[in-house]
């Protein structure tokens, strides 16, 4: 069924479109050199006109496999990216629409390691700020501009995945008071025509209004008002899955599961030009050329570096950052909590995310591993500095799921004092043919994406036809959207589902599967609405969240979902919301991906084991009890508020 929000802009299947639905040609869907005289207008609105046709369909991973095989010493890429994450996605995804030949390749799933495990914040850095003043350093007042700049593009580019968040801060003096007001102010004043809203003093009754379960006393302390400022939150994985499916539309082949093992010397090996790619699905291996590659690979970047010269000296430094999900009744809906300082010096957050609250986060010195795990002391350190903040009980049995992240904390080889870790980004060529860039955050992903394309056009002699472009490109989904989307969906689609009786019956499109569609794919979200009614996919896959059966099939087909894990963690982030709702989807959640992808039960079988697998290094309350029995028991612990009563 079409929406009327397509009517005015709804284009021609192309040819092209036509032969890759067919089972034709890649090649040909893959000719980047769309220039702005071949379909009128300027060249990003070409771009966006092919990205957000309602009739494309992304290749099918077999067509981008070949497209890679396809690129020999003869006719190579101008790009290869190895690494799906944030950063990987976004060059590819500047490449390409540059006009470059480009392929990528992730050798587990799209934003399978930092990527999806942040803090969901898209934030401008009040830290740096703060720091910026105080050590009157214009260098950490340029990462402010540059990061407030960043977020309101990728608000702007993402609109159905990104929005505005109110963040309240604590003050228990009035010198705080002052300070943190003063302070976000000049936020504010810094952000300029970037500014998401005004920041704003509550009093403490005003507080608690907006914030109930925020503790008006504590320890030899009152609460005396908050200041409200905002930041933007996202669905992090998705926006990164809304990367590579944007740059497949608009002519990158991206490919996950799929693994460097070596990189390919020429010049006496004097200079990279190409890699040896293993797909880890078919165990298949092959070679693909490209005049520049592009290392992305976040935490394992060195790795990658090592490939091309083992005596390179390491330029990450991990930092492992946990994070906790609670029940929703943590955090009012539509508020966020932090506070800059606790008593040991670190920044500590709530926040409302998908129904649930985020609570983190730690910052320690960390191991590279392919599934990091949090552990028991950084959970309980989270739990205990929330606890100082509100006036409810706050329980270990009350973690529905926490996970660790690797931050790629980087040096800059070719920096003089090497004993400096950056929050910043690193780009460097520290062999010729491989450009490294890592380090950075989430919120400047685009402009670190940009930085190293403009790396590798020096390296490689590359010839762009267009400049970058990413700065005004929506995202599959984002083009048209608007936050009353979600009405079209409610109105003219139901969820056809199997009742009782063994019979399809209609179910109601709620309001609350609309809002989640709606949210999570954007005018795409149609699409799945369809599944949902015209395939009898209309059932909920767990109790309490919103997300349907036919949401499965669809990233099967549009969103290069090749196992349960990639559903379950990135595709929806119900393994991230609550770890024993996730392992009860998952049998049909591998039921579903069974049919589509054409699994045995072999397969079947070993996909609900590594999954479940998975889902045990997310250190939920279950999971503790059945990891470290000294957790069987209820930990109870109260507010100061409640321990003076």
């Amino acid at each position: 069924m079409a929406s009327r929000f397509f009517g005015a802009r709804r284009v021609g299947v192309t040819a092209a479109t036509l032969a890759v639905a067919a089972g034709g040609s890649y090649v040909a869907l893959r000719d980047p050199h769309v220039s702005s005289s071949d379909l009128g207008g300027t060249a990003v609105d070409a771009l966006r006109r092919k990205i957000t046709d309602p009739a494309a369909v992304v290749p099918s991973r077999g067509a981008h496999e070949s497209y890679l095989v396809a690129a020999n010493s003869s006719h190579p890429l101008d790009v290869l990216v190895v690494g799906g994450g944030a950063t990987g996605c976004g060059v590819a995804l500047d490449a390409v629409t540059r006009g470059l030949r480009v392929g990528l390749v992730e050798r587990d799933d799209f934003a399978s390691g930092t990527s999806s495990r942040s803090t969901k914040l898209i934030h401008g850095g009040v830290r740096y700020l703060e720091k910026a003043v105080f050590n009157l350093d214009y260098g950490q007042l340029k990462l402010v501009f540059h990061a407030l700049e960043e977020r309101k593009q990728v608000i702007d580019n993402a609109p159905h995945l990104c929005h505005a968040l109110p963040c309240m801060t604590p003050c228990f003096s009035w010198f705080e008071a002052l300070y943190y007001w003063v302070g976000l102010k000049m936020y504010d004043l810094v952000a300029g025509r970037r500014l998401l809203h005004l920041s704003r003093y509550y009093s403490a009754q005003e507080s608690i209004e907006l914030f109930p379960t925020l503790a008006r006393k504590g320890q030899d302390r009152s609460l005396k008002g908050t200041v409200v400022y905002y930041d933007g939150q996202m669905n992090d994985s998705r926006v990164n899955v809304g990367l590579a499916c944007t740059a497949a539309l608009a002519g990158a082949a991206v490919l996950n599961h799929a693994e460097v093992v070596s990189l390919i010397k020429e010049d006496g090996g004097k200079r990279i030009v190409g890699a040896r790619i293993r797909d880890n699905l078919s165990g298949v291996e092959f070679d693909t050329y490209a005049k520049v590659v592009v290392n992305a690979g976040g935490p394992f970047c060195d790795s990658v570096r090592h490939f091309a010269n083992k005596n390179l000296n390491p330029i990450i430094c991990p930092s492992s950052g946990v994070h906790i999900v609670l029940p929703d009744y943590y955090s009012p809906d539509g508020m966020g909590l932090i506070v800059p300082k606790t008593k040991d010096g670190r920044v500590v957050f709530m926040l409302p995310w998908l129904g649930r609250t985020v609570a983190g986060t730690t910052d320690s010195s960390s191991s590279i591993t392919m599934l990091p795990e949090p552990t028991e002391n950084e959970i309980e350190f989270i739990l205990d500095a929330i606890c100082d903040y509100l006036n409810v009980k706050v329980r270990r049995t009350d973690v529905l799921s926490a996970w660790s992240g690797i931050r790629p904390l980087a040096v800059d080889p070719n920096a003089k004092n090497t004993e400096s870790i950056s929050r910043d980004h690193v780009v460097c060529e520290d062999f010729p043919g491989l450009v490294t860039i890592t380090g950075g955050k989430w919120t400047t992903y685009r402009s670190m994406a940009e930085d190293a394309v403009n790396a590798a056009i020096k390296s490689g002699k590359l010839n762009p036809t267009n400049r970058c472009l990413t700065s005004d490109l929506r995202l599959v989904g984002g083009d048209g959207w608007e936050p009353s989307f979600f009405t079209v969906l409610a109105q003219e689609y139901v969820r056809m589902k199997v009742g009782h009786n063994g019979k399809i019956v209609p179910g109601i499109m709620d309001t609350a599967a609309a809002k989640h569609l709606s949210h999570s794919y954007g005018t795409m979200a149609e699409r799945v609405a369809a599944i949902a009614q015209d395939e009898h996919l209309g059932k909920r896959l767990a109790h309490g969240y919103p997300y349907l059966e036919a949401e499965v099939a669809y990233c099967a087909r549009n969103e290069y979902c090749e196992s349960a894990v990639d559903f379950i963690a990135r595709r929806s982030r119900i393994a991230f919301l609550d770890t024993d709702a996730a392992g009860k989807a998952l049998p049909r959640v591998i039921e579903i991906l069974a049919a589509e992808h054409h699994w045995d039960k072999q397969r079947q079988k070993q996909e609900f084991e590594t999954a479940t697998r998975f889902l045990e290094s997310f250190k939920s309350s279950k999971n503790a009890q059945f990891h470290d029995g000294k957790h069987t028991k209820k930990i109870i612990k109260r507010s100061p508020q409640k321990k003076n009563l």
